[in-house]
């Protein structure tokens, strides 16, 4: 039996919690927390992306998550330049004040690899490839990170 009578928000309202239960168990925070960094994290990198890019990204999303994704798009302003991965992680420290302490780092790579994992690997690599080298280089560094542990 369906929880919510539509099978569309049942499927996203799973989605999202294994979105979360990921982003818990990665970074040990409670799912408010985790909810904050995603949509944080999804911010940061949506608005480093030129529209279009965004957009098909978006679609991949689960419903719920697509929803935050969106919140306050500005397409006008995009992309927005990044010139280090300090930038990019500083701001997302700076949205990330005032909850439980979330490395920026740390959660710009666990959302990554959130994305690597639920994402399409022909959507990821138009994602990745359409970032500031800045941005970029923290998702290759995961890449470089799960190489070395899986021995490779």
């Amino acid at each position: 039996m369906s929880a919510t009578g539509l099978d569309v928000f049942d499927k996203t309202i799973h989605a999202t919690h294994v979105w979360l239960g990921e982003i818990m168990e990665r970074l040990d925070i409670d799912r408010q927390a985790a909810w904050k960094t995603l949509s944080v994290v999804l911010h940061a990198l949506r608005d480093r992306l030129p529209v279009e890019i965004a957009a098909h990204l978006g679609a991949q999303l689960p419903l719920l998550i697509r929803g935050v994704y969106y919140d306050q798009f500005e397409p006008a302003r995009m992309p927005d330049a990044c010139r280090t991965p300090e930038a990019f992680t500083n701001e997302i420290a700076e949205q990330l004040v005032g909850m439980a302490p979330v490395d920026p780092e740390d959660a710009a790579r666990v959302v990554f690899a959130l994305l690597s994992h639920h994402i399409s690997e022909g959507q990821v690599a138009k994602v990745r490839f359409a970032l500031p080298q800045a941005v970029r280089m923290l998702w290759d560094g995961l890449e470089a990170r799960e190489l070395a542990a899986a021995g490779g």
